[in-house]
């Protein structure tokens, strides 16, 4: 077997040959343009009331529900594995679980200050108060019809009366010691009245991660079962983008950084890395991309199946997102990347 360097008889004359810097694992990491490091990835975790509780997302195997106690533990385990040691490693994300009795048309719930995002905010910072804390802003956890505004009579979903709802929401966050508040629920306007109104109450150093392009997807499934938020009737497409559109994108990312958002977001993932691409050419700011449950479930479905490389696909996944152009990338498979890249 002729070695490496050795030439052929009649060698083609080729000034370039990619395949030299492909040669062997070193050239390849050594020419590498992209890299994911755990200091990419946000950790969306699910909790929930109770003690001592545990609860396996059976649409999203490996994701569970936990009580406030058992999140305690798991953040704790992760910190250990040097996940989320420092603010510049992983970072959590909450998403309440909200019992159907302290549901109701208006979310009031949302910004009760001894309900379960904010106990769990307060917890956790008295804790680990190194770690970046982020908690969504929407109302579709906390509504009996299951959307992310306030409903009139005739089933339209009302813009500026949940805006005034969703300030609410985020300063009782702030309160209780979030990082950054997450408003997710794509009303017009809602960047700039919370940022007005943390401002305004002394919270000038809560940071705002918008949901800027939050498509009408379906891949939103394996999610909703998780937090049992799917919509009682209707569909999100009135407020949330219509999948076909791209310039629209940059519109809702233009109109959130003029009022004041500090990481503006694409979510789903996946299938709008094109959108990822658009959106990181006309801003400075850092722009995260969300890899949706749905995208989470349809990798975990593969591999049981045998069907696909797991931890190569997951990888190969999320490097995509961070060469379309994510500075960040909110993920299901933070725990098990940061184990892969010990």
């Amino acid at each position: 077997m002729s070695s490496a360097n050795s030439n052929t008889d009649k060698p083609l004359n080729l000034p370039q040959r990619p395949r030299r810097l492909r040669r062997n694992a070193s050239l390849r990491k050594m020419v590498r343009e992209t890299t994911l490091s755990v200091n990419d990835l946000i950790y969306p975790m699910f909790v929930m009331e109770g003690e001592g509780q545990k609860v396996e997302i059976p649409s999203m195997p490996g994701c569970y529900r936990f009580s406030l106690d058992l999140l305690l533990k798991e953040i704790a385990e992760v910190s250990q594995l040097g996940i989320n040691a420092m603010p510049t490693a992983v970072n959590y994300a909450l998403f309440p679980v909200i019992p159907e009795n302290k549901k109701d048309d208006t979310g009031t719930e949302s910004y009760n200050p001894e309900g379960l995002v904010q106990t769990t905010v307060k917890a956790i910072k008295k804790a680990v108060p190194e770690i970046i804390v982020i908690t969504g802003v929407a109302l579709d956890p906390f509504t009996t019809h299951g959307h992310d505004g306030l409903v009139d009579e005739n089933g339209i979903i009302l813009n500026d009366p949940t805006v005034e709802v969703l300030v609410k929401m985020a300063l009782s966050q702030a309160a209780a010691g979030a990082d950054f508040v997450a408003p997710s629920d794509m009303m017009d306007g809602r960047v700039g009245a919370i940022r007005q109104a943390l401002d305004a109450e002394g919270y000038i150093n809560v940071c705002i991660l918008a949901y800027s392009a939050k498509y009408a997807s379906a891949y939103y499934g394996p999610f909703r079962d998780a937090l049992e938020s799917a919509p009682k009737f209707g569909d999100k497409k009135t407020y949330q983008m219509d999948a076909a559109n791209s310039q629209e994108a940059l519109k809702e990312v233009e109109l959130d950084i003029a009022e004041g958002a500090d990481i503006i977001m694409v979510k789903p993932a996946l299938a709008y890395l094109d959108i990822i691409h658009r959106v990181k050419k006309v801003t400075n700011l850092p722009v995260a991309a969300y890899n949706v449950s749905g995208e989470y479930a349809m990798i975990k479905a593969a591999a049981a199946n045998g069907w696909i490389d797991e931890k190569q696909v997951i990888l190969e996944t999320l490097t995509s997102m961070k060469r379309a152009g994510a500075d960040l990338i909110l993920t299901y498979f933070a725990k098990e990347v940061a184990l892969m890249l010990m």
